[in-house]
């Protein structure tokens, strides 16, 4: 089963590139394509709603490129609410299957491997699940699908893994989606977030730290008399 797994999941990946997939999910394709994608949204506008989710799950679970990309369609198509409330739950559950498919298939191996500097990291992160999964999915810079990949290595409780994504994705999301109402006049996905953006998120990811840091402080210090 675990083989089964495994090759479901790299089938998927290697078919979407030998089919040409790569090619379609492009800022290029979306400006040609907009009027077409507007006109169906308002037309069928609860299809496309389903649509946009089962894409967005089946992208994240299985680690196809275009994240940004869809997020802002979203935006596009659907406007800053219902667009993120798409990309929130859709991000949520594609990350959740590649998660448990990971620890399903590799974890054991993973941890064997890494011996005794596997086993302190499982237990630091263990402990701290909570926030460092919030830290990780508020920090702009690391790639979802290594955050989606990491944890499944480690004994993380589902329930925080599920609860902190689902949490933490809700800020850069929003800020995706409102990004994506400009979609149609961007000729490039590069620089679009100001630094000021960077900032805002990158201090709400050290807010996600702060119980860890006041519980090693308390540790350093001792039981109070």
């Amino acid at each position: 089963m675990r083989v089964v797994v495994a090759l479901s999941f790299a089938g998927a990946l290697v078919a979407f590139f030998a089919l040409g997939g790569h090619r379609y999910v492009s800022l290029d394709t979306v400006k040609a394509n907009r009027d077409a994608l507007l006109a169906y949204t308002q037309a069928h506008h609860a299809q496309a709603v389903v649509i946009a989710f089962a894409v967005f799950v089946a992208a994240t679970a299985f680690s196809l490129p275009g994240g940004l990309l869809l997020t802002m369609t979203c935006g596009f198509l659907f406007g800053r609410w219902t667009g993120t409330v798409i990309v929130v739950f859709a991000g949520t559950i594609g990350g959740t299957l590649l998660f448990l498919a990971a620890r399903y298939v590799l974890a054991g191996v993973v941890r064997r491997r890494l011996g005794t500097l596997g086993e302190r990291i499982n237990a630091g992160f263990t402990k701290h699940g909570f926030s460092y999964m919030l830290f990780l999915r508020l920090v702009p810079v690391f790639p979802f699908f290594l955050i989606n990949l990491a944890p499944a290595f480690t004994t993380v409780p589902l329930s925080t893994y599920v609860l902190a994504t689902f949490i933490g994705i809700i800020p850069g999301t929003f800020v995706f989606v409102n990004l994506g109402q400009a979609l149609g006049r961007l000729d490039s996905l590069q620089g679009l977030v100001s630094p000021e953006v960077l900032g805002g998120l990158g201090l709400l990811a050290l807010f996600a730290l702060v119980p860890v840091a006041v519980q090693k402080l308390r540790a350093r210090r001792g039981p109070v008399a």
